[in-house]
């Protein structure tokens, strides 16, 4: 690439000298050079090629000096590197240059030598400043698109370093997926600046409510959002972190609808889904669009699970395999889904706030569904005397019906 450096100085004989002291550079291609007889042409010729790499000037000039120039250079976007030219008794324009902004400076008379290294040296440095100003706007542009999936700390840290994490493998995480009730009713009914006001509020709270828990949002496809877990860094904790912020997120999504409620807006209830296990994660995006997810049996089956509330009452179903790496998990058991896609059951719970968990309707659900696996009869009877105090527990309420309908044990097929 040929560096373009811009000479001001009065001096006539000055443009031919450095042409000829410059030849080979100028005939390889290595510079190129233009002039200008003081500060002011200097500036019009700045504006006229504003791609000029470096400015060699002097100070003392007519209409406008070096020091000027070297002013006004400063106020420019793109600031130019300049090194200053004057005779070595002017000592104090020259310190004034430097402490304006200058680069470097040469002494009059010109040792050629000397101004051929400085302009090497300062053509060097130009080059680290413009990879520097590259790479920042590269971490900016990286970091605008990683928000859209990372906490900001984490998205930081990937934009200081694109690639690092994004990489396409498999890693063990926790999926969350969330979906809403009747939303495509309301889509079809509301008008689109309050579907627009809906729908930007709820993705944003709930986008805030992983980050806080240092979730990455794998994907937001209408009111469907997939939330991962132990990627792209390592979380020793992924499956307690995954079932913390589903419980945030449903009463984070219970709170949106109430408020809304409050305005005459019939807004659907969050269901959610919970699964860990294997998957396929990193940037499918190419080069050109970044895409941060995930692919695999382990997110289709936490979106199965989130499906299953439909037909369970729930609005949280997490799967075994999350609720044993859990410490302490806090709920109780569904029952043992067949999900779509699947042959072999698997075992789903509803997690519980603590003091749900504590009241004694817990522990009647509990005696009911451990009569119900154990194919005991009297599973009915319990179920319905639960369902008689507790009108409001849909899971319950289900089981019941089950039972009532001449289903036996745990075992729930699932369309």
């Amino acid at each position: 690439m040929t560096a373009t450096i811009l000479v001001v100085d009065d001096e006539p004989d000055l443009e031919a000298l450095i042409l000829q002291k410059f030849r080979r550079q100028v005939r390889d291609g290595l510079v190129s050079f233009m002039f200008a007889r003081d500060g002011l042409e200097a500036l019009q010729s700045l504006e006229a090629h504003p791609h000029v790499d470096l400015v060699v000037s002097d100070i003392n000039m007519p209409r406008m000096d070096g020091l000027s120039l070297l002013a006004k250079l400063q106020e420019f976007e793109d600031k130019k590197s300049t090194i200053v030219v004057s005779a070595y008794g002017d000592m104090n324009n020259i310190r004034t240059a430097m402490n304006r902004g200058a680069f470097d400076f040469v002494t009059k008379p010109i040792d050629f030598a000397d101004l051929e290294a400085t302009i090497d040296k300062t053509l060097r440095h130009i080059e680290v400043l413009r990879e520097a100003r590259r790479r920042q706007v590269e971490a900016e542009r990286a970091h605008a698109s990683l928000s859209r999936y990372f906490s900001p700390a984490l998205a930081k840290r990937l934009a200081a370093s694109v690639g690092d994490g994004t990489e396409v493998t498999w890693r063990d995480v926790a999926v969350i997926f969330t979906d809403i009730t009747g939303f495509t009713s309301l889509v079809e009914t509301a008008a689109p600046e309050l579907l627009g006001e809906l729908l930007n509020e709820y993705v944003a709270g709930m986008t805030d409510v992983v980050f806080a828990h240092e979730g990455t949002v794998a994907k937001v496809i209408g009111d469907a959002i997939e939330v991962l877990f132990n990627a792209p860094s390592d979380q020793p904790d992924y499956a307690t972190r995954a079932v913390a912020c589903a419980r945030e997120l449903d009463a984070w999504g219970e709170a949106f609808r109430e408020r809304w409620k409050a305005r005459g807006v019939n807004f659907g209830a969050t269901r959610i889904g919970v699964h860990a296990g294997p998957a396929l994660v990193g940037n499918f995006g190419g080069s050109r669009f970044f895409d941060y997810t995930a692919y695999g049996d382990t997110i289709n089956t936490a979106a199965r699970l989130e499906a299953a509330n439909k037909f369970l009452g729930t609005r949280i179903c997490v799967s075994a395999t999350i609720v044993n790496a859990v410490e302490n998990f806090m709920g109780r058991p569904v029952g043992d889904l067949v999900l779509r896609g699947r042959s072999e059951p698997l075992r789903a719970y509803e997690p519980l706030s603590a003091a749900s968990f504590g009241a004694p309707a817990a522990s009647q659900y509990g005696e009911a569904f451990a009569r119900l696996e154990a194919g005991d009869g009297n599973a009915m009877p319990a179920f319905a005397a639960l369902v008689g105090s507790h009108a409001e527990d849909p899971l319950a309420n289900f089981h019941l019906k089950r039972l009532l309908n001449g289903a036996k044990g745990v075992r729930i097929q699932l369309e």
